[in-house]
């Protein structure tokens, strides 16, 4: 059986929202669900010129685990999720999120998931240019995230320090 997960990408190039339709397309799909992010023209009540989108090295790992999550938790048959980099003007496909299921609400629920759980965790932050000058940066990690990230390491550090005393004491008895 082919992968739910049919294509998962970051790209610089504009996206292909009729590419992204036709990967999630096939003789058992009887819906398709389709979010399509663009760049808007305000924000805060302020008029926005572009922006630019800059990912983390490991943002392609999260997005492909973001949408196996995803095709885990809901009765998909194919997932298409592609979002973009790079300097991006009023109107431009930013990310693309495609689910084809057997039934609407399936795909419907499952692309919902996928886009909503790729905003909250995949990391790709974004650099809003204003037309008064100023420029925002939004999603990038709050001191609390980075606290909790590093509490989080450590813990894991702590864990794998102990699993690893633990394998010496029964080698040790062994």
């Amino acid at each position: 059986m082919p992968s739910k997960i049919r294509q998962v990408g970051i790209s610089e190039s504009p996206l292909d929202v009729t590419k992204a339709l036709g990967i999630v397309s096939g003789p058992e799909v009887g819906g398709i669900a389709l979010f399509v992010g663009t760049v808007r023209s305000r924000d805060h009540e302020s008029e926005v010129v572009s922006l630019d989108y800059t990912e983390h090295p490991s943002a392609v790992d999260v997005l492909t685990k973001c949408a196996q999550q995803t095709a885990d938790q809901h009765d998909v048959l194919a997932i298409a999720v592609e979002h973009r980099v790079g300097h991006l003007e009023i109107g431009d496909v930013a990310v693309v999120v495609a689910v084809g299921a057997v039934h609407r609400g399936e795909a419907l629920a499952a692309c919902a998931h996928l886009i909503n759980t790729l905003k909250a965790e995949v990391p790709i932050w974004k650099e809003q240019h204003f037309t008064s000058g100023d420029s925002e940066w939004v999603g990038l990690p709050s001191e609390d995230d980075a606290l909790r990230a590093g509490a989080l390491r450590q813990a894991q550090g702590t864990e794998r320090q102990a699993q690893g005393t633990e394998r010496q004491a029964q080698g040790a008895i062994g």
